[in-house]
């Protein structure tokens, strides 16, 4: 693999610095490790997120020559997007080329503050010491036009979730148009969708219904206001498609790509066709990849082929501050070293090599000898260790199996006492009591549970009913009567379709 003009590599390394996520590839076989360290031999790839850059087209004269061209770049974009002169952003940029504009160059900057980029990878210059490409993540989608992965020459759309950023990226032609980030990153789904919800949940019950719940078949509370929220992000999609048809005089959308960092069950990409009549489709290509893992963050795998193409095929637009040096033979101190080796090394080449390769052939033998005799004591020392250690695990293991069986015997007995003498006469005296409450409301008990620990006193009732108004009836009813004495807890009701009754668990607890 060969991913340099100064070094060949035999891996890739990609990198997620946000959340420090790592990819190796050999050959055509990437797989997720979680001990990424530096390695000479491997080629490290990584992105910065929209959120994390600006971009911006500019226009530049033809007269400008290419030696002076950067300045000028340079120049209009702190001109232009009124940037601060204090500080001394990274810029970097791509041209392009589809315009009829015979008197001006046309290109797409991308602007980064050099204390973002530090914060962003500090953990993982830590682990990889450098890291040859750090590209703005929109510009990877450029590989799947030269791979062919997308063939056709129409305007298509990448909408991509992630945890920390979500962006929506446009290419015409092959070529790119337009990127945004976008206020849905997971994160901000979350905020979001607690906010529609009234209720405040937690961001890995939130995961869990984004990523497991099919939307069409889950009869969730959450299900309306995962609507809501789709709605809200499609709306915003849409916007953005609307101001980028008259920015960029695109006559239409031939397709949108969606896709998240995590797997989902929910076919965003058919709730958002039906939403902006689109042709919509998962953000999900067959990259000749093999993997261990039955999903692979889609950046990633973006980062792995983007390092199989040739320089003049995919966009140079690398923001890395951590680049490894050249190798030393290439270095002015190297070949400076080198030389004067060298010409010692010819100086006594010949009386030197058969005094030292006698000298070493007899220290070679007195160490072997001297090894042999210290490996020899050690072999006899530990069998004798290992057959005593053997003799004295066999007896522990006898005794371990004779106390294991009367700590049984005993915690069993122990258990069956308490059950007589404190487990049923409690539940009796307490279903005793609820009896007439449960009765009065038309409410039957499936079952009764009875039990104390560090929570205190508490009998399960588990409720049968033929309606779940009277459920609820009885509850309101009992947390009236025996304010002060009980605390009663009811989390749900569910409804059991074979046997047309609500059952629900009534947990009281004795204050």
């Amino acid at each position: 693999m060969n991913t340099s003009t100064q070094h060949s590599f035999s891996s890739v390394l990609s990198v997620n610095p946000y959340k420090e996520t790592y990819f190796n590839g050999i050959s055509s076989f990437i797989t997720e490790t979680t001990t990424a360290e530096f390695s000479k031999d491997q080629f490290v790839i990584s992105y910065i997120s929209t959120k994390e850059f600006i971009n911006a087209q500019i226009e530049i004269s033809k007269n400008i020559p290419e030696e002076d061209l950067f300045d000028a770049i340079n120049n209009k974009a702190y001109d232009e997007l009124a940037l601060d002169q204090a500080v001394e952003y990274k810029i970097q940029y791509i041209e392009t080329f589809n315009t009829l504009d015979e008197e001006n160059r046309y290109f797409h900057v991308f602007i980064v503050d050099p204390l973002d980029i530090t914060n962003t990878f500090l953990k993982v210059v830590e682990k990889v010491k450098y890291i040859d490409v750090i590209i703005p993540s929109p510009l990877l989608i450029k590989s799947l036009y030269t791979k062919e992965l997308i063939d056709s020459n129409g305007v298509h759309c990448f909408i991509y979730i992630q945890e920390n950023d979500a962006f929506l990226t446009i290419y015409g032609n092959k070529e790119f148009i337009y990127t945004k980030s976008l206020k849905y990153s997971l994160l901000e789904m979350h905020e979001r969708f607690c906010e529609l919800h009234g209720e405040r949940i937690e961001y890995e019950e939130f995961i869990h219904f984004f990523s497991k719940e099919n939307l069409k078949e889950t009869t969730s509370e959450y299900k309306e206001f995962f609507i809501r929220l789709y709605k809200e992000f499609f709306a915003n999609i849409n916007d953005i498609l609307t101001y980028a048809k008259r920015a960029f005089e695109i006559e239409k959308f031939e397709h949108v790509y969606i896709g998240t960092q995590l797997p989902t069950v929910t076919k965003l990409y058919e709730m958002l066709e039906v939403e902006l009549n689109i042709k919509s489709s998962e953000f999900e290509f067959d990259y000749g990849f093999e993997t261990e893992n039955s999903y692979v963050d889609q950046l990633h795998a973006l980062m792995h082929l983007y390092t199989t193409l040739p320089k003049d095929e995919r966009y140079e637009c690398n923001f890395t501050e951590y680049k490894r040096p050249p190798k030393f033979i290439k270095r002015a101190s190297g070949k400076l070293i080198i030389l004067i080796l060298a010409s010692f090394a010819l100086a006594f080449a010949y009386p030197i090599t058969y005094w030292i390769l006698t000298y070493a052939q007899a220290l070679q033998e007195d160490l072997l000898q001297q090894k042999y005799k210290e490996l020899h004591n050690i072999k006899i020392t530990r069998e004798a260790t290992i057959k005593n250690r053997r003799a004295d695990k066999d007896k522990a293991f006898t005794l371990l199996a004779k106390e294991k069986k009367e700590y049984t015997d005993k915690k069993n007995t122990l258990v069956k006492i308490h059950e007589v003498k404190v487990d049923y006469p409690m539940k009796a005296k307490l279903l005793a009591m609820f009896t007439k409450d449960l009765n009065k409301h038309g409410v039957n008990i499936e079952a009764a549970k009875y039990s104390e620990g560090s929570k205190g006193k508490i009998l399960t009732l588990y409720l049968v009913s033929d309606k779940d108004r009277k459920i609820t009836q009885l509850v309101e009813y009992v947390t009236k009567i025996h304010e002060g004495k009980y605390k009663f807890t009811l989390e749900e009701i569910t409804f059991d379709v074979k046997t047309n009754k609500y059952f629900s668990e009534l947990k009281v607890s004795i204050l």
